[in-house]
């Protein structure tokens, strides 16, 4: 049988609700109470009910982690990021995979079916309205991996997926190569978007380059892989900006199937710096995106949020940066040397 608030209270010798206060987070409560209910719990081996604090205190402390890249590696690190971040905030997650949902209503209904206390939007492909949907409701949210704007409807924590674009152009220009391509998820993705209008940019004003762009059917090592195949039938640039760690080792192994070796016969550039990406066999250059400090800043917003549902929509963008690793050719310096 599991041990009862009524048996701490009789083991501690106070009343019901001191043992309540005890256990709740910035109730009133003295210093020496608070010990004998904490010894006594110890002793009998009680926790208290999270579903009792809920009905008591009308939070549950559930926070609704949403997401459609439940197929994509790199998720399941930002996935194990937000829950042991949740947790140490004292916060509980409850994952919802949207898979091809895209009516946020629907997740909304659910969601406040478990009665969650608010929501993190952990995508980079999903438009902003879906997030916007939950702060119409009323509830508490914040975008992850979101798309920035001037005016945001919600509060967003990610990069500027612009700068990245930018940053990749340049990088591959750097590097002499003159033939460039843009590999990107889904074209009606934000995050596809927003990487090829900076790649864009980052690519004009050099008349002497000539820039291709494709588009995947996910963010996924497969659909990278086909998406690569093709190109490389129909004739490959000599470099490519793949919008994703998940495409570029797909287009990867794309590349080594036909028999080309990278970064000699085909340069590669991701985004994410994943785990995998700085495996020996895959070894893949990157922009590294900081999922840590993103991680981090989302679940800081949200608890805030919480705490004051009427403050105004905040934006943190982290900044980005190249991580060398061996599938691009290295710059004309550094052969120089």
């Amino acid at each position: 049988m599991a041990v009862t608030l009524k048996e701490v209270a009789a083991r501690a010798g106070v009343s019901r609700s001191a043992v309540s206060r005890s256990f709740t987070k910035g109730a009133s409560v003295s210093e020496r109470t608070r010990a004998k209910v904490m010894k006594a719990a110890r002793e009998l081996g009680y926790s208290p009910s999270a579903l009792a604090s809920a009905l008591s205190t009308g939070r549950s402390k559930l926070i609704g982690l949403v997401s459609n890249n439940f197929h994509n590696p790199v998720f399941l690190e930002v996935f194990d990021q937000f829950t042991r971040g949740l947790q140490q905030a004292e916060l509980r997650p409850l994952l919802v995979n949207l898979s091809q949902e895209t009516n946020p209503q629907n997740t909304l209904s659910m969601l406040r079916q478990y009665s969650v206390d608010g929501v993190i939007v952990a995508s980079p492909s999903l438009p902003p309205g879906f997030a916007s949907a939950f702060r119409q409701a009323g509830m508490p949210v914040v975008h992850a991996f979101g798309r920035y704007s001037t005016h945001p409807e919600v509060p967003m924590v990610g990069i500027d997926n612009i700068a990245c674009g930018w940053l990749a152009a340049k990088t591959l220009r750097a590097r002499g190569y003159r033939r460039i391509g843009f590999l990107g998820g889904p074209e009606n993705a934000s995050a596809t978007q927003d990487r090829f209008t900076g790649f864009l940019q980052g690519a004009s004003g050099a008349s002497d380059l000539e820039i291709t762009h494709c588009f995947a059917s996910a963010y996924s090592f497969d659909a990278g892989r086909v998406t690569m195949s093709k190109e490389l039938l129909a004739g490959p640039s000599e470099a490519y900006f793949c919008a994703e760690d998940v495409l570029a080792i797909g287009a990867l192994s794309a590349a080594q199937s036909a028999g080309l070796t990278v970064p000699d016969d085909l340069g590669l550039l991701g985004l994410d710096d994943m785990e995998m990406a700085r495996w020996e066999n895959i070894n893949l250059t990157t922009i590294h995106q900081p999922l840590p400090d993103i991680v981090a800043g989302a679940i800081e917003v949200i608890t805030a949020l919480l705490e004051a549902p009427e403050r105004a929509p905040e934006q943190r963008l982290f900044p980005c940066q190249i991580i060398e690793r061996g599938t691009l050719r290295p710059l004309p310096e550094t052969i120089a040397t």
